[in-house]
Protein backbone atom coordinates (compact mmCIF):
# COMPACT_ATOMS: atom_id res chain seq x y z
CA UNK A 1 0.00 0.00 0.00
CA UNK A 2 1.74 3.31 -0.96
CA UNK A 3 1.30 6.82 0.52
CA UNK A 4 1.65 9.71 -2.03
CA UNK A 5 1.24 13.76 -0.89
CA UNK A 6 -0.02 16.85 -2.27
CA UNK A 7 1.48 20.32 -2.26
CA UNK A 8 -2.26 20.94 0.04
CA UNK A 9 -0.63 18.46 2.35
CA UNK A 10 -2.77 15.82 1.69
CA UNK A 11 -2.02 12.63 1.68
CA UNK A 12 -3.59 9.46 -0.35
CA UNK A 13 -3.05 5.66 1.09
CA UNK A 14 -3.56 3.78 -2.30
CA UNK A 15 -5.17 -0.35 -1.80
CA UNK A 16 -6.18 -1.35 -5.07
CA UNK A 17 -8.74 1.35 -6.44
CA UNK A 18 -9.53 2.64 -3.47
CA UNK A 19 -7.75 5.84 -2.83
CA UNK A 20 -8.03 6.92 1.52
CA UNK A 21 -7.68 10.59 1.68
CA UNK A 22 -6.66 12.39 4.90
CA UNK A 23 -4.93 15.67 5.99
CA UNK A 24 -0.93 15.52 6.75
CA UNK A 25 0.43 15.58 10.31
CA UNK A 26 1.91 19.48 9.26
CA UNK A 27 -1.74 20.30 7.98
CA UNK A 28 -3.55 19.24 11.22
CA UNK A 29 0.01 21.03 13.51
CA UNK A 30 -0.66 24.37 11.36
CA UNK A 31 -4.39 24.48 11.61
CA UNK A 32 -4.21 23.99 15.25
CA UNK A 33 -7.15 22.14 17.51
CA UNK A 34 -10.03 20.87 14.86
CA UNK A 35 -13.42 21.58 16.41
CA UNK A 36 -15.44 20.77 13.36
CA UNK A 37 -15.46 18.73 9.78
CA UNK A 38 -17.60 18.50 7.00
CA UNK A 39 -17.03 15.74 5.21
CA UNK A 40 -17.21 14.81 1.40
CA UNK A 41 -20.99 13.55 -0.27
CA UNK A 42 -21.00 9.47 -0.49
CA UNK A 43 -21.64 8.56 -4.16
CA UNK A 44 -20.65 12.33 -5.47
CA UNK A 45 -17.60 12.20 -7.96
CA UNK A 46 -14.66 14.99 -7.56
CA UNK A 47 -12.51 15.54 -9.90
CA UNK A 48 -8.88 15.85 -9.12
CA UNK A 49 -8.37 19.31 -6.87
CA UNK A 50 -11.61 20.02 -6.57
CA UNK A 51 -13.18 20.98 -2.51
CA UNK A 52 -13.99 17.98 -1.21
CA UNK A 53 -14.30 18.73 2.64
CA UNK A 54 -14.01 21.01 5.27
CA UNK A 55 -11.82 20.94 8.21
CA UNK A 56 -12.28 24.09 10.97
CA UNK A 57 -10.17 24.69 13.69
CA UNK A 58 -9.71 27.47 16.53
CA UNK A 59 -7.14 29.21 14.16
CA UNK A 60 -9.47 28.89 10.52
CA UNK A 61 -11.20 26.97 8.47
CA UNK A 62 -9.61 25.47 5.44
CA UNK A 63 -10.80 23.35 2.35
CA UNK A 64 -9.42 19.86 1.46
CA UNK A 65 -9.00 19.29 -2.23
CA UNK A 66 -9.43 16.01 -3.68
CA UNK A 67 -5.53 14.96 -4.61
CA UNK A 68 -7.11 12.48 -7.22
CA UNK A 69 -10.42 11.97 -8.93
CA UNK A 70 -13.39 9.90 -7.83
CA UNK A 71 -16.18 8.15 -6.34
CA UNK A 72 -16.55 8.96 -2.74
CA UNK A 73 -17.52 5.77 -1.34
CA UNK A 74 -17.07 6.07 2.46
CA UNK A 75 -16.90 9.19 4.80
CA UNK A 76 -15.26 8.92 7.97
CA UNK A 77 -18.46 9.52 10.15
CA UNK A 78 -16.55 9.18 13.65
CA UNK A 79 -15.24 12.56 12.48
CA UNK A 80 -18.35 14.49 13.22
CA UNK A 81 -18.58 13.52 17.01
CA UNK A 82 -15.23 13.54 17.33
CA UNK A 83 -13.35 15.94 15.15
CA UNK A 84 -10.25 16.03 17.17
CA UNK A 85 -8.91 12.94 15.75
CA UNK A 86 -8.01 14.83 12.78
CA UNK A 87 -5.44 16.31 15.36
CA UNK A 88 -4.94 13.26 17.60
CA UNK A 89 -4.36 10.33 14.07
CA UNK A 90 -4.29 12.39 11.33
CA UNK A 91 -2.81 10.05 8.89
CA UNK A 92 -4.47 7.02 10.63
CA UNK A 93 -7.67 7.40 12.36
CA UNK A 94 -8.10 10.97 11.23
CA UNK A 95 -9.09 10.17 7.46
CA UNK A 96 -11.86 12.11 5.70
CA UNK A 97 -12.92 9.92 2.88
CA UNK A 98 -12.11 6.60 1.11
CA UNK A 99 -12.45 7.60 -3.32
CA UNK A 100 -12.56 5.02 -6.16
CA UNK A 101 -10.16 5.89 -8.15
CA UNK A 102 -11.34 7.06 -11.88
CA UNK A 103 -7.36 8.10 -12.91
CA UNK A 104 -4.37 6.22 -11.73
CA UNK A 105 -2.39 8.13 -13.97
CA UNK A 106 -2.95 11.42 -11.63
CA UNK A 107 -1.14 9.40 -8.62
CA UNK A 108 1.92 9.72 -10.11
CA UNK A 109 1.98 13.54 -10.39
CA UNK A 110 1.73 13.33 -6.33
CA UNK A 111 4.56 13.45 -4.01
CA UNK A 112 6.34 10.00 -2.30
CA UNK A 113 6.96 10.35 1.77
CA UNK A 114 10.47 11.17 1.19
CA UNK A 115 9.55 14.87 -1.56
CA UNK A 116 7.03 15.79 0.72
CA UNK A 117 9.55 15.64 3.65
CA UNK A 118 11.69 17.91 1.24
CA UNK A 119 8.80 19.82 0.41
CA UNK A 120 8.10 20.42 4.09
CA UNK A 121 11.34 21.73 5.12
CA UNK A 122 11.08 24.56 2.80
CA UNK A 123 8.05 26.29 3.92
Amino acid sequence: MSVKYTEEHEWVKIDGETATVGITKYAAEQLGDVVFVELPEVGKAYGKGDDMAVVESVKAASDVYAPVSGECVEANDKLADAPETVNEAPEGEGWFAKLKLSNTSELDALMDEAAYKTFCEGL
